[in-house]
């Protein structure tokens, strides 16, 4: 079992999936990030036998959301660059595992692009539901359709069953 901590969340992921925490690859710190004014990154990557998963995690639980921008469009952005990274990784990260990650990450069949959002499972005024799931899933479906025709927007109650890993915290 390979675990993943993110947000303050548990990913674990059986060993027949390959997962990494991509925001941590040497190539995205080292060289990615200050590329073409600052470059972006999904939390997770994760290798299933025909595909490739783009994870993206927001816990609204431990930290109420405060940027101004989109989440569709922060997502969508994320997921842009981390292909982006992913291509020029295949060719020139200097971590040969990386370089192999990427290189079999792109040559996945297909990608499913999943955004796992937690929010306050009682709402407050300090901690209000901010996130209509239903109008955020439209969202991405739009931003994404090139790449994903059909995002998930997931919590760890509702994985789905194509999903092999859990989630704990």
């Amino acid at each position: 079992m390979n675990e993943i901590v993110e947000g303050g969340l548990t990913f674990s992921f059986p060993q027949r999936l390959r997962a990494e925490k991509y925001d941590d690859w040497s190539f995205y710190r080292n060289q990615l990030t200050n590329a073409f004014g600052g470059a972006k990154a999904v939390d997770i990557l994760c290798l299933d036998s025909d595909c490739g998963w783009l994870i993206e995690i927001k816990n609204y639980r431990q930290h109420r959301r405060s940027k101004l921008v989109d989440l569709d469009l922060e997502v969508a952005k994320k997921v842009r660059d981390t292909l982006a990274g992913l291509v020029a990784a295949s060719c020139n990260a200097n971590d040969r595992d990386e370089r192999r990650f990427a290189t079999e990450f792109l040559a996945k069949r297909a990608l499913h692009v999943v955004l796992h959002l937690e929010q306050p499972k009682n709402p407050s005024r300090l901690f209000p539901r901010r996130v209509n799931l239903v109008n955020l899933t439209i969202k991405l479906k739009r931003s994404l359709k090139a790449i994903d025709a059909h995002p998930k927007v997931v919590d760890k109650d509702t994985l789905k069953p194509s999903m092999a890993w859990t989630v704990e915290g």
